[in-house]
């Protein structure tokens, strides 16, 4: 696997810490849930003899810091420190960009707000459902992953949420639900992937208590959106059929006229299969060059 260069910058409010490895034009993975550079490393690896590709914890997650521990979070301004990273690896450059689930919604606000920095950028299940037409009902379940954090604590409110994208209807915070979720913490693993879980344990409070509410209920612009569909890929899980973050990606793709382009395994399929993964994304990313080369 290749060694990445490490770096800080300095951004609003946080630190970030940042991860550099190849050469090339510039490939910046923006990773989802609680798992930061490290989820993304066996991916940049496999893309860094063709892109410099570059690789974060997002604010508050890992090794990037926070100023005020307690600081309600935006969609806008991740997607602001994301293009602080592409200033300062890929300045006055338009740049490639992947995005994974909430990593996924920080890159579709990214393009619409700073749509000269982007060439290409490939979106995975990124869970807008609030452009989805039952969008009343995805804020009831948020509310009840809020409540049940506030009253019973996090592996409940966990269960509740996970239960939720698995879409298992109106009471997901069955037993079986919790004990699955307590179960896949206690699997014993080789220490390089225990030390990736008790990071992704660790970030899980910040990570349900304030990503998800903010991602969530985040609606994109999509007039804007569709007025720069020829930069943008949306994607999903073969395996993600049925499932709540498969449907944004869907819905937004038909709405916008653009194919969606399913990858291997399901919605964390870039950590499940990241061979076939990475070559299907390298792929996605050599049309979309060659389509702007062809303009």
């Amino acid at each position: 696997m290749t060694a990445p260069t490490a770096g800080s910058l300095r951004v609003n409010g946080a630190t970030l810490h940042y991860e550099v490895r190849g050469h090339g034009p510039l490939l910046l993975l923006i990773p989802g849930g609680t798992g930061g550079a490290a989820s993304l490393a066996g991916l940049a690896s496999g893309l860094a003899g063709e892109y410099t590709v570059a690789t974060y914890d997002p604010r508050g997650m890992a090794r990037s810091t926070l100023d005020d521990p307690e600081a309600g979070q935006s969609v806008a301004e991740h997607a602001d420190d994301a293009f602080r990273l592409l200033e300062l690896l890929s300045p006055g450059e338009p740049a490639r960009v992947f995005g994974a689930s909430s990593g996924g919604i920080a890159a579709l606000h990214l393009l619409t707000a700073r749509p000269e920095r982007v060439e290409r950028v490939v979106v995975h299940e990124p869970p807008v459902v609030m452009v989805l037409p039952d969008a009343a009902e995805h804020r009831r379940l948020l509310a009840r992953v809020g409540e049940t954090l506030r009253t019973e604590g996090l592996m409940p409110a966990m269960a509740v949420f996970a239960a939720g994208l698995k879409g298992d209807g109106d009471d997901p915070a069955g037993p079986e639900a919790e004990a699955e979720v307590k179960a896949e913490a206690e699997v014993e693993l080789p220490p390089e992937a225990a030390a990736r879980a008790e990071q992704t344990m660790a970030g899980l409070p910040y990570f349900v208590g304030r990503i998800v509410p903010a991602f969530m209920s985040y609606t994109p612009d999509v007039d804007r959106l569709e007025a720069l569909s020829d930069r943008l890929v949306l994607a999903a899980g073969e395996d993600s059929r049925g499932e709540l973050a498969y449907r944004p990606a869907a819905f937004l793709a038909d709405r916008l006229g653009t194919d969606l382009v399913h990858f291997p395994g399901g919605h964390i399929g870039l950590t499940t299969h990241p061979a076939p993964f990475g070559e299907l994304l390298r792929e996605t990313l050599r049309a979309g060059s060659r389509r702007t080369a062809g303009r």
